[in-house]
């Protein structure tokens, strides 16, 4: 590609405008090629004749083959081919060796695009040859030249990375048009205006995508001419106003660049080229990469295709589709088209589009041949397809096939069915869903008692049921996000920029677009309650409003989607717990039959007890009993026991607490249902259950200007005092956990006391499971501490059992959380018979961070690459993870069946449960709502550790 001397400063100039507008790194070497040679060995002048130091040339990195040509009978790529083709790429490459038709184009390597950015946004010199000859290829193939005035060849340029990316990187299309080729295409075509449609097209996304004009600029002038013309449609403009469109638009071009539009076909190429391979770090995608954990040292590939026109009258079309129901996972064909329309049109929600059944009726012989094609790649590939098509004069090409995106729903249902047709085994159905997408499933939905106020209806896009206030932009969104508020983000229609918005919404509301819209594909991706193409309301963004038939809701005003009916409500409206399918159990057995790990939840009460156990709980895996002294009633008796002036006032206040204690473990007990309960004894310290100080000050200041009792003053005054005296400067590392109980022992008999109580009275019904209750001392960095509360626990246990003539299966064990009691385990194992680690305090105290406070600077450790992750979410392995290693080693060493498990919120973490079976922990335990999400990854930690043949 050799442009002239003219055109060349047409890209010096234009396209670091464009850089520096899309804020990429250095944009003059992005402006213009550059070769650096390497210095002279040797400098002479007439004066000194003195040599130069020598400066040896930085050395070559040598480039192999970087283009890879599709179409025709063979690809030179692969379907295995992503890490170096892309996702679209190869299943061009693999499309094409399975003979499906495929437009002939060629695919630059992700390799490419990270010498790119490695050699200052200057692309290697070996690509243009390799280019010219992806070029002549599909020269060959289409019998047309790129260029030429009579046979134009127009292509189109996009990215493609590994993992699906949807709408985050840029697209050109109709490149290769200018004001000769046009003249070429009408002769051949003999329809003028498609091709000044097609050229309209192009103008427009080469100046947004290629010279950062920002899309209002020609969005403005379409909807005035529109306007002014009286209609609504673009499909209803004549042939005249895309002359003045386009007339307008080159204007806009020259008054943003300062030059003319690009007329040299060789530099729109190289121009669109180096702008996709920015494109892969512009914000959006870069924000998209972040939330889906996809590496940012990838690169995207670009495919350079030739160009198959669905906008060349009613005989063309365009659409995308799946093979099965994305939102459900029903075996049916799923999709929709456009006739007389590109691409963007069906994505971006300019026009509602049609469904693909539709299109049996308008061409039956190309929906045939499309129902047989989708059918063959299903089956090939073995797993639903997102594919996109063009039809062009009644004959079909398919542009794109890549794995589906779908909610967690549909791909349990997928997996399910999948297994039951013989296409993948149980095995590869667990490893297609990731356990954290487990959470979607969870999504409440409408109660079905409620009488909602229902004021549109749109497509259910996404499924679930959302609330929250109204917003109108995605940086509203996010701002009133980080101000704690639920938001609904409601657009006329969304695109790529929105990502930051989506991502912090409740719900998506869109009054454009359809069920493959950006809206609807990214929400569904993201788990989002989402409502797309409400046609029935009108969104008025600058305003900050939207009207649905008399209705008017302005920004602040609180609405409800249902994303599973499609329906728009005023108001908060009620939802009730989500009922899990049958393929749901089905799925979560074979889970089951799989995983080693056995899985308990957090739990503090029988309700949550209740909802751990629907979700397949094998047990409790930590019950805080410090949480039940806060309910209003007990809160002035626990105050009363910490401000007594003896252990004789201590206990009569503990004697107060002790039946509401024994009535929250038998209502746990009995939930589980005679599964293991592992009891905590108390672990805060005690100035948590009393008031604030400074609200205690005021009380005093109020009761002396009322002219109240002196007894009640000088109460308050105590109160103060005591507060005064158990103020610490390190709190959580100070009087807490086994230390409280070592000081008052009569606490830690009072809470055995209330266990023992609730476990005989269940155990001694004939119609209930004895409960098997597990004592946990916390906070143990010595046996002696130990050693302390067990023989308390034991002494109080045994005499329980004696006086109820019940006897129970019991365990005393501890905490794993303080570095000490992890280094002297073969100590404490002695005596213990189960540890827990608690990596919350664990992680805390190995780094040195106060997990209340290190949230100020741990996103900036991650952002500058000094923490890979938050290490209070995923455990940290070279750290905290040998400490666990070490306490595992040497308990066993002392006891070998010691009962082993992890209790902290990394308990809920698929990273962390991968590592805990690694270490061969008995159980993990994480809160209710994550217990399915732990199941799932503790099978995968088994499938991903070995080679696991199922039944």
């Amino acid at each position: 590609m050799v442009a002239t001397k003219t055109k060349a400063k047409t890209t010096k100039k234009a396209a670091k405008k464009a850089v520096k507008k899309k804020a990429a790194a250095k944009p003059k070497a992005a402006a213009k090629k550059v070769v650096k040679k390497a210095p002279n060995k040797k400098v002479t002048t007439k004066k000194t004749k003195t040599k130069a130091p020598v400066v040896k040339a930085e050395p070559k990195v040598k480039v192999g083959k970087i283009v890879y040509l599709f179409g025709g009978k063979k690809a030179e790529g692969k379907g295995d081919m992503k890490d170096l083709l892309g996702g679209k790429g190869a299943g061009l490459a693999e499309m094409t060796n399975i003979g499906i038709p495929v437009p002939p184009g060629f695919t630059i390597t992700t390799e490419t695009c990270n010498l790119f950015y490695q050699n200052e946004m200057i692309p290697p010199e070996e690509l243009a040859p390799q280019v010219a000859v992806g070029i002549k290829h599909v020269e060959k193939l289409t019998k047309k030249k790129f260029g030429d005035p009579k046979e134009p060849l127009l292509l189109s340029v996009r990215s493609g990375a590994k993992f699906s990316m949807p709408g985050m990187m840029d697209t050109v299309l109709n490149l290769g048009l200018n004001d000769e080729t046009i003249e070429g295409l009408i002769s051949k075509t003999e329809n003028d205006r498609f091709v000044y449609d097609s050229y309209r097209r192009f103008v427009q996304m080469f100046g947004n995508v290629v010279l950062a004009i920002d899309k209002s600029e020609f969005e403005h002038v379409m909807e005035l001419r529109k306007k002014r013309q009286k209609i609504k449609l673009d499909t209803e403009m004549t042939v005249d106003d895309l002359k003045y469109i386009i007339k307008k638009f080159k204007r806009i071009v020259k008054d943003k660049t300062g030059e003319d539009f690009p007329q040299d076909v060789n530099l729109q190429l190289e121009m669109s080229r180096d702008a996709v391979f920015r494109s892969w770090n512009n914000p959006r995608a870069i924000t998209y990469r972040k939330l889906n954990n996809i590496p940012g040292n990838l690169g995207t590939a670009i495919n350079i295709q030739a160009m198959v026109f669905g906008n060349m009258g009613e005989d063309s079309a365009t659409g995308v589709g799946f093979t099965r129901d994305p939102s459900t996972g029903q075996k049916e064909f799923y999709g929709e088209y456009l006739t007389n329309a590109q691409g963007e049109d069906v994505v971006a929600g300019i026009r509602t589009p049609k469904n693909i059944t539709d299109l049996a009726k308008e061409m039956p012989k190309v929906y045939k041949q499309l129902r047989e094609i989708t059918t063959k790649l299903e089956k090939h590939y073995r797993d639903i397809q997102d594919f996109e098509f063009t039809i062009q004069e009644g004959i079909l090409y398919m542009l794109q096939t890549r794995t589906g995106k779908r909610t967690t729903a549909s791909a349990v249902k997928i997996a399910v069915d999948m297994v039951k047709e013989k296409l993948i085994t149980k095995k590869e159905a667990l490893l297609r869903v990731e356990p954290e997408s487990l959470e979607q499933l969870l999504h409440p939905r409408i109660d079905p008692n409620a009488k909602p106020s229902i004021i549109a209806h749109g497509l259910a896009a996404s499924p679930g049921a959302s609330s929250g206030m109204a917003v109108f932009s995605s940086d509203d969104a996010v701002r009133y996000a980080d101000a704690g508020k639920k938001v609904i983000l409601i657009r006329q229609e969304t695109n790529p920029d929105d990502i930051h918005g989506m991502n912090v919404a409740e719900g998506i509301l869109t009054a454009r677009g359809g069920m493959t819209s950006h809206a609807a594909v990214v929400a569904r991706g993201m788990g989002k309650c989402c409502v797309a193409g409400a046609e029935e309301i009108k969104v008025y963004e600058v305003d900050r409003k939207f009207i649905a038939g008399k209705t008017v809701i302005s920004e602040g005003d609180v609405i409800t989607l249902n994303g599973t009916k499609g329906e728009v409500m005023t108001g908060e409206v009620a939802t009730i717990e989500p009922e899990l399918s049958g393929e749901f159990g089905i799925f979560m057995g074979w889970a089951d039959e799989v995983r080693k790990l056995k899985i308990r939840t957090n739990a503090d009460t029988p309700g949550d007890s209740r909802v751990a156990r629907s979700f397949g709980a094998e047990g409790i895996g930590l019950c805080r009993t410090e949480h039940m002294f806060f309910a209003p009633e007990r809160i002035p008796i626990v105050q009363q026991m910490i401000l007594a002036h003896n252990e004789l006032d201590r206990r009569d206040a503990l004697d107060k607490l002790l039946p509401y204690q024994k009535k929250d473990f038998k209502g746990i007990f009995e939930a589980m249902q005679g599964l293991p309960v592992t009891i905590r004894t108390i672990d805060p310290p005690l100035h948590e259950f009393l008031p604030d100080k400074e609200e205690v000050l005021k009380e005093i200041e109020s009761l002396k200007a009322a002219g109240a009792w002196e007894d009640d003053i000088k109460e308050k005054q105590r109160v103060l005092a005591r507060i005064e005296e158990l103020t610490e400067f390190n709190p959580m590392m100070g009087h807490r956990g086994c230390r409280l109980g070592i000081t008052y022992p009569e606490i830690t008999e009072m809470q055995t006391r209330a266990i023992f109580m609730a476990a005989c009275a269940i155990a001694k019904k004939p119609s209930k499971t004895a409960p098997i209750p597990e004592i946990m001392i916390p906070l143990v960095g010595t046996v002696e501490e130990f050693k302390h509360q067990r023989n308390i626990v034991i002494q109080v246990a045994e005499e329980v059992m004696r006086q109820t003539k019940t006897q129970i299966d019991y365990l005393v064990g501890t905490m794993i959380e303080i570095p000490r009691g992890a280094l002297t385990a073969d100590e404490i194992a002695e005596f213990a018979e189960f540890f827990s680690f608690g990596t919350n305090d664990l992680t805390q105290m190995a780094y040195g961070y106060s997990r209340d406070d290190a949230t100020r600077f741990i996103k900036i450790y991650m952002d500058k690459g000094i923490l890979p992750n938050d290490p209070f979410v995923s455990i940290d392995r070279p750290g905290v993870g040998q400490l666990m290693k070490i306490a595992v080693e040497k308990g066993r060493s002392v006891k070998k069946d010691i009962k082993l498990g992890i209790c902290g919120e990394h308990g809920g973490d698929p990273n962390s449960i991968e590592f805990c079976h690694q270490l061969g922990l008995d159980y993990v335990s994480c809160s209710p709502y994550r217990v399915p999400i732990a199941r799932l990854a503790a099978a995968h930690a088994v499938l991903g550790a070995t080679e696991y043949t199922m039944k």
